[in-house]
């Protein structure tokens, strides 16, 4: 009985920090959008990864996490390169977006076309099987990426700035399907923590290097504390935890699996968005993100949960 219940736990316990995760990220969103309305979307990236980079420094130094085995130059550069591309072009992406376009539409761009693209990806690759399933999916998926577009640039709050913003919250799904799809690879030989700070860190350097002429024409005395209080939650909570647990959940139970708990995020999101920020979606981009979400999971689970690894394997590092 005990062994079971030992099991259960083991089993259970990546998809509460992956729930965790989505939660976090769901609230970042409307957050983000409250610090892009007063600052440069570069110097919010920086600031927002830049804080999380040095959260994580001081968690690292404080734990001491480690397994005994020294972090060799290529852990380290594996780890510093999905950085540059998870941390610096997809922030740089994303905030340029968040600066175009209202946070609900990020909040189910992002989240829901990462997981589609991941899967597309596996099918590709033929690390996953095509059943029917899968491909309706992905067809119906794109079938409602396209009328969530169309909406967009018929909104008549925003028209084609609105259009502009979700193509980059596109493109920056792009590069996190992507930096998912590396997890894996990444945490070969090195722990989650040490991953994910070294990541976070090589990316807010350059996210600082690349924002330096915009932060030098902020009038800083004048930014509200408010925006300052934003700036600390999405620097600790989305950023320094959420990345830290996500690379937990790859870790123990592989990127599609994590990537169905991406669902999550866009009711999280929507909700922030429409209670925080007064945001709301259009008829036609509400179809289309509806059909969207319908084939986004049909697409990811083909109608079922993942299948579950044995315990021993689904255990974080």
């Amino acid at each position: 009985m005990a062994s079971t219940v030992t099991s259960d736990a083991v089993r259970t316990r990546p998809y509460l920090l992956l729930a965790t995760t989505m939660l976090l990220w769901g609230g970042g969103f409307s957050s983000s959008k409250v610090i892009v309305d007063h600052l440069p979307h570069s110097v919010v990236a920086t600031l927002r990864f830049g804080g999380g980079a040095l959260a994580l420094l001081f968690a690292l130094r404080l734990l001491r996490q480690g397994s005994g085995r020294r972090t060799s130059p290529r852990d380290w550069a594996r780890a510093a390169g999905a950085g540059v591309l998870g941390v610096f072009v997809y922030n740089l992406l994303f905030f340029w977006g968040l600066s175009l376009a209202p946070a609900i539409d990020g909040s189910t761009i992002v989240p829901v076309m990462s997981p589609v693209l991941t899967t597309a990806f596996l099918l590709v690759a033929r690390r996953e099987k095509a059943s029917a399933a899968r491909m309706a999916g992905l067809a119906i998926g794109a079938a409602g990426a396209v009328v969530f577009f169309v909406g967009s640039g018929g909104a008549a709050d925003a028209g084609q700035g609105r259009l502009a913003g979700d193509l980059l919250f596109l493109l920056s799904a792009c590069c996190w399907a992507a930096f998912t799809l590396s997890g894996r690879r990444v945490l070969a030989g090195i722990e989650p923590l040490r991953a994910t700070t070294y990541a976070t860190l090589s990316g807010a350097v350059l996210l600082a290097v690349h924002s330096a002429p915009a932060a030098d024409e902020v009038a800083w005395q004048d930014v509200p504390a408010y925006v300052w209080l934003n700036v600390v939650f999405v620097a600790l909570g989305p950023t320094a935890v959420a990345n830290v647990l996500y690379y937990r959940g790859i870790d123990a139970v592989g990127p599609a699996s994590a990537s169905v708990m991406m669902f999550m995020v866009p009711v999280v999101g929507t909700t922030c968005s429409a209670v925080f920020l007064g945001e709301s979606f259009g008829t036609v981009q509400a179809v289309g993100a509806g059909v969207l979400l319908v084939g986004a999971v049909l697409a990811v689970t083909q109608g079922r949960l993942p299948r579950r690894r044995p315990a021993a394997a689904e255990e974080p590092s």
